[in-house]
């Protein structure tokens, strides 16, 4: 009997640079487009953290959305207004560098099928943009949403899917750029009655989603972003996800993990179900829409009656919530994933997402120490789960020894 080395393998930590989107003065990073990306390498190193997720996004002055119409506004780190071409893309090569920063993706979150063709169409020259940034930068993945049609079914936008997304993502195949859907179902994106604004919400969407793919010659491009946190806002676990797409034959899908958790509110819950709040919640006046854009970002009640965002480590640690789906088990889900996804482990991206609303803050000195904390979070938990893994299947069964008790159940616990 020969006995297996212990080798424990860990994930690329990374932190999404909407966390504050304001560390650059917008006076300053709108006169010099690349200073934000610049800032943000630095602002990495002294967090400790190896890698920035890269956020991408229409000028204030040109998005369809006003800011105070969203729940967590989007940061244009990395500004398009004009392209990224060679110069450009060598300035922020070499910031990485001298900063030893690395990024693991770049993120552009919108609603790629919106009904209206003229928006739609500047959303998708903008994704272009963005595709062509991260081949200038030698960066493989791009992470976004899907979005939804309001105008159609669900069936319907998977046929409106085939008919505009594809395209896009040729164009991804073209670049060697896999796209990764994060799968937030965006309840707030419309003062309507939708709660699934994002067809790219669920394992079984996801599967239908790839099919189409396959059939067009671009399955490799389409991949999931995965973020627990929208598994909990649905009352999924991480495990049984990672199950079904195992039991499916898709445990390739994920790609890429969004470290952001969900902390469910049971007096939310009892008043609004998971559902959440369907009326008199400020976006409707009486039977008319507000006219007021502020007032729509209370169309975003239907989630946040009954939960609110998690930043790993800030939540108590609590056993019975996670074998209720009402937080995120943070060791079991980086077991999980070492368990049932077929990952290349070392080069997977583990991003901080920054969403806790209490602990938002645009002034770097008090952010720092909280990003800090939960980014080191973050690394211990993925290093005990690769330990814990690197242990108990692979040094223990090269001497057969059994490993003990019983652990979390796909579809049970």
């Amino acid at each position: 009997m020969s006995p297996r080395p212990f080798e424990p393998k860990f994930m690329q930590l990374s932190v999404l640079t909407a966390a504050l989107q304001e560390l650059t003065p917008r006076t300053i990073r709108d006169a010099d487009p690349d200073r934000a990306i610049l800032d943000w390498l630095e602002f990495a190193r002294d967090l400790d953290c190896p890698n920035i997720q890269l956020s991408a996004a229409l000028h204030p002055t040109q998005a369809d959305v006003p800011a105070e119409a969203l729940l967590d506004p989007v940061a244009n780190t990395l500004d398009l207004r004009q392209a990224f071409d060679k110069v450009r893309a060598k300035r922020v090569l070499s910031a990485m560098e001298a900063t030893r920063v690395g990024i693991t993706d770049l993120a552009y979150f919108d609603n790629l099928l919106h009904d209206d063709d003229d928006l739609r169409r500047k959303k998708h020259d903008f994704m272009r943009r963005v595709f062509d940034a991260a081949a200038a930068l030698g960066i493989r993945a791009v992470c976004g949403f899907v979005g939804r049609n309001q105008k159609l079914s669900m069936d319907g936008n998977l046929a409106f899917f085939e008919q505009v997304f594809i395209p896009l993502l040729k164009e991804a195949k073209a670049r060697g750029i896999e796209y990764r859907v994060e799968q937030c179902p965006m309840p707030g994106w419309t003062i309507g009655d939708n709660f699934h604004n994002n067809i790219g919400y669920t394992p079984g969407l996801w599967i239908a989603l790839h099919r189409i793919c396959e059939r067009h010659g671009v399955g490799d491009q389409l991949r999931i972003h995965y973020d627990p946190s929208h598994a909990i806002l649905m009352g999924q676990d991480t495990r049984s996800v990672f199950q079904y797409l195992k039991d499916a034959g898709y445990a390739f899908l994920i790609a890429g993990f969004h470290v952001k958790g969900q902390v469910i509110d049971a007096k939310g819950v009892a008043g609004w179900g998971y559902g959440g709040q369907t009326v008199e919640r400020g976006d409707w006046h009486g039977a008319q829409p507000s006219t007021n854009p502020a007032d729509h970002v209370n169309a975003w009640k239907k989630q946040t009656v009954f939960c609110e965002h998690e930043l790993p480590g800030t939540a108590k640690h609590d056993p019975l919530a996670y074998l209720q789906n009402r937080s995120v088990d943070w060791l079991d889900h980086q077991l999980a994933a070492r368990e049932l996804l077929e990952l290349d482990i070392t080069n997977t991206a583990l991003v901080i997402e920054h969403e806790y609303p209490r602990a938002r803050t645009q002034d770097r000195a008090l952010l720092l120490p909280i990003l800090k904390g939960s980014l080191a979070f973050a690394r211990k938990i993925d290093e005990a789960a690769a330990c814990m893994y690197a242990l108990q299947h692979e040094v223990l069964p090269a001497q057969d020894i059994p490993v003990q008790g019983r652990g979390r159940v796909a579809y049970w616990t």
